[in-house]
């Protein structure tokens, strides 16, 4: 079984409308998708039944959240997208992405980028506004040449839109998930510059709070990082999981993940294949 249970669209920052991505996923094998956008479930709203013919999709979502001091993501699987206080928190993280866009916003006009709120805005097209919305208006409105030059010049780690909101701790987020019948799994472990003690801190916080899988695989891992990934994910009693990130066909790692990058952890989509 083909699978890829990370993945964005149009609904948060990612290049594809739901549709596409999923016509997109079947035509490359993958018989079980999740859309994992960030912060928000609104992919899944009036979906078409159709769309899905031919493939399992398992709701999803990346939550954004904290555990000390670094700003950690937080897939979850399997989510019930009606339950009431997972709709209730995700109202208020899209409050926290827009304060954030609106300081982001005031820094880049203090450096002469004019009309940038409302040109993201408009980009967003309703949804919460992301880094992506703001790099593309500065292109479209010539300040830089490229979405990679206004990261790497204005938006990037460190730079000057790089703002950090007020996410929920680690544990809350978690705690949503749980309560929503979801899968509660650690997003990319090796992106967050952790040294390894601090990134088993983490795990055995995580752990604690009820989470149960590990992303082992997003991409292409090098050899190396996958394997120290399935022995983590092996030590904790963790269910592993795999997915592409996908967020567009011309800049990301296409949809579909390689399988043999498993080995002989245990999958979290057996849950979802029966």
């Amino acid at each position: 079984m083909v699978v890829d249970l990370h993945t964005h669209t149009t609904a948060s920052d990612g290049g594809l409308s739901p549709v596409d991505l999923i016509a997109r996923a079947k035509a490359r094998g993958v018989e079980l998708l999740s859309i994992t956008d960030h912060d928000t479930v609104g992919a899944y709203a009036d979906l078409p039944v159709e769309a899905t013919d031919g493939i399992a999709i398992v709701p999803g979502i990346e939550l954004s959240c904290t555990w000390s001091g670094v700003n950690i993501h937080v897939l979850g699987l399997g989510i019930d997208l009606s339950q009431a206080n997972l709709i209730k928190e995700l109202e208020t993280q899209r409050l926290r992405r827009g304060q954030r866009a609106e300081v982001i916003a005031q820094k880049l006009e203090k450096l002469g980028i004019k009309g940038v709120f409302e040109g993201a805005s408009r980009l967003a097209k309703g949804r919460a506004i992301g880094r992506p919305d703001f790099a593309k208006y500065m292109v479209e409105a010539g300040y830089v040449s490229s979405m990679n030059a206004a990261f790497d010049k204005y938006l990037g780690s460190g730079k000057v839109g790089d703002v950090k909101a007020v996410w929920p701790e680690m544990s809350e987020v978690v705690a949503w998930i749980t309560e929503a019948g979801g899968v509660a799994v650690v997003a990319h472990p090796t992106q967050y510059k952790m040294t390894n003690a601090k990134l088993r801190r983490m795990l055995d916080a995580f752990k604690a709070a009820g989470g149960q899988g590990l992303e082992i695989s997003n991409g292409k891992p090098p050899l190396v990082e996958l394997r120290y990934l399935r022995q983590l994910c092996k030590e904790y009693g963790f269910e592993a999981s795999m997915g592409s990130d996908f967020h567009n066909p011309t800049t990301w790692l296409d949809v579909g993940c390689n399988m043999s990058n498993l080995g002989d952890c245990q999958p979290v989509w057996q849950r979802w294949s029966n």
